[in-house]
């Protein structure tokens, strides 16, 4: 019996090939993505609201006042970019009317503006 000693067969990968052209990311966030992505942030922000509910007085009432302001100002937000899917708005900043990108939208996905005009927002 005889061992095989051959070297097993590479797989190739783009990122062994430099001058290789690596595919590109989307440029705008698919809308099935941002409403899956947005679902997610509006049920986890419910489920935190619910829990400051029954916490009651147990808990400090100054940070959970302001703990339940800020989810509900995000749930807010939520509701509006799925207004913003529904109507086909959703991805461009309306200060600049440019498309914003993809991985700030996966991050926050419920964002209206881009981080240019956000910081002239704010």
């Amino acid at each position: 019996m005889s061992l095989d000693t051959r070297t097993p067969p590479v797989e190739d990968h783009p990122e062994d090939h430099p001058g290789a052209r690596l595919e590109a990311r989307p440029e705008r966030l698919p809308a099935r993505e941002a409403r899956r992505r947005l679902e997610h942030e509006r049920a986890s922000r419910l489920t935190q609201l619910r829990a400051i509910g029954e916490a009651g007085q147990e808990a400090e009432e100054q940070v959970m006042a302001a703990q339940k302001d800020t989810l509900e100002r995000v749930l807010k937000e939520i509701e509006a970019a799925l207004d913003r899917v529904r109507d086909g708005s959703y991805g461009t900043c309306p200060g600049c009317a440019k498309p914003i990108p993809v991985e700030r939208l996966e991050i926050l996905p419920y964002t209206q503006f881009c981080v240019p005009c956000q910081r002239k927002a704010d």
